[in-house]
C-alpha cells in the first residue's frame, strides 16, 4: 500500500472547505441542554476482579435523551494516604463497532497513575470487542453501518445521541469523589478520535485532547476520496437515495470534526497515517489546522495505514498527557521526539 493523499508538504498547507452551518453552535447548545434536562444519575458499582493494583468499576449514566449509556472506570488501588489525593482523569472514547470490552484491556492510564474512565458505545460492540449499551432510537433507512442512520434529519442523526452520550461520559467521570475535574483529558483512536474532538469542542475546561487517526473529519474530501467503510456507507446510501446529497451533506456538517476542533481551547496531541485509506491523512490535517489554539502537535507515521502508530503512538502520547495533567501546569509541554 502506498501513500494516496496528498504530499506531506501539501497536507501542511491544507485547509478544509466543509462548510460550516451558521446555526452550529446554538444547535448544539439546544442538544446538550436537553439531554442535561435528565439527571445524570451516575452509578459506580464496584466490580471483584484478580487485579490486584486497580480498582475496577462498572459504571452508568444517563446519555442522550436519559438512555443509560455503560462505561469502565479504572483507578489506581486505593492504599494509604494517597487514596485522599484527586487523580488526573482520562475520558476514552472507543474506535468504531467496538465497546468498552473488558476492564483488564484497559490498564494503561491506571499505570500511570491517571483515573481513566472507558466509554462504551451506544448500539456498536459487536464488530471486535464487547459493548453492552444499546441504542433505543430507530431511524428511517439506513445503509448498514452506523454513518447514515438517521442522516435524513440532524436531530435524529446517529452520531448527535452518541456525541451526546461522550460529553455526559466526562460529566459522569468528573463527579467520582477520587477524580480531578480540573486535570481532564479526552483520548480515541478513529471514531473515537473524532469524538474526543467533539468533546473537546463542547467541553470548554479540558486540559488536554488527544486524537488519533480521527474519524468523522472533513466529510466531503473523506466521502470523495476513500473507498473504504465507514466513509463508505455514505455513497453507498446515496447511490440509492438519488438527489439527496445536499441532505446529506447539510447534517453531516454539524457532526464535522473539522468544526469541532475549531472550537478547541485544550492543548491537542494528533496522530495521522500518511498510507491511511480509512481515515485520509488531509482530513486528519484539516481538524489539526482548524484546531483552536497554537498549543498542538501532530506525529506523523508516514508508512502506516490506520493502525496508525500503535504502540509508539500510544508511549508518546502517554508522556505527553502525563505531563500535562500534573497539578497546576500551566506552561507548554515539551513534545516528545
Amino acid at each position: 500500500m502506498a501513500q494516496f493523499d496528498i504530499p506531506l508538504d501539501e497536507l501542511h498547507a491544507y485547509r478544509s472547505k466543509s462548510p460550516e452551518p451558521d446555526d452550529f453552535d446554538a444547535f448544539w447548545a439546544r442538544t446538550l441542554s436537553e439531554a442535561r434536562d435528565h439527571d445524570l444519575d451516575a452509578r459506580f458499582e464496584p466490580v471483584d476482579t484478580p487485579l490486584a493494583t486497580v480498582d475496577i468499576f462498572d459504571v452508568s449514566f444517563a446519555g442522550f435523551g436519559g438512555h443509560r449509556v455503560r462505561a469502565w472506570l479504572i483507578l489506581p488501588a486505593a492504599t494509604g494516604a494517597s487514596a485522599a489525593e484527586p487523580l488526573p482523569l482520562v475520558v476514552e472514547f472507543i474506535g468504531y463497532g467496538g465497546g468498552r470490552g473488558l476492564p483488564h484491556s484497559h490498564l494503561l492510564y491506571a499505570s500511570a497513575g491517571c483515573a481513566h474512565l472507558v466509554m462504551d458505545t451506544r448500539g456498536q460492540g459487536s464488530a471486535w470487542s464487547l459493548g453492552a449499551t444499546p441504542d433505543p432510537v430507530g431511524s428511517g433507512p439506513a445503509h448498514p453501518g452506523f454513518l447514515t442512520r438517521g442522516i435524513e434529519d440532524r436531530d435524529a442523526f446517529y452520531y448527535r445521541r452518541v456525541m451526546t452520550d461522550a460529553v455526559r461520559a466526562v460529566e459522569a467521570a468528573r463527579s467520582h469523589p477520587r477524580t480531578d475535574p480540573a486535570r481532564t483529558a479526552v483520548v480515541g483512536r478513529s471514531q473515537g478520535g473524532g469524538l474526543a474532538l467533539a468533546v473537546g469542542g463542547l467541553v470548554p475546561d479540558l486540559a488536554a485532547v488527544g486524537p488519533d487517526v480521527p474519524f468523522l473529519c472533513d466529510f466531503p474530501r473523506s466521502t470523495a476520496l476513500v473507498d473504504r467503510d465507514p466513509y463508505r456507507e455514505v455513497i453507498n446510501y446515496l447511490k440509492v437515495h438519488h438527489g439527496r446529497a445536499d441532505e446529506v451533506f447539510r447534517t453531516l456538517s454539524y457532526f464535522d470534526g473539522v468544526h469541532f476542533a475549531a472550537r478547541c481551547g485544550a492543548p491537542g496531541f494528533f496522530s495521522v497515517a500518511l498510507q491511511d485509506q480509512t481515515c485520509p491523512p488531509s482530513s486528519v490535517f484539516a481538524a489539526f489546522h482548524a484546531y483552536g489554539i497554537e498549543d498542538k502537535h501532530i506525529e506523523v507515521y508516514p508508512f502506516n495505514d490506520h493502525e496508525g502508530g500503535g504502540a509508539v503512538q500510544e508511549a508518546a502520547q502517554l508522556t505527553w498527557l502525563v505531563e500535562r495533567l500534573k497539578p497546576g501546569r500551566q506552561d507548554p509541554v515539551i513534545v516528545p521526539g
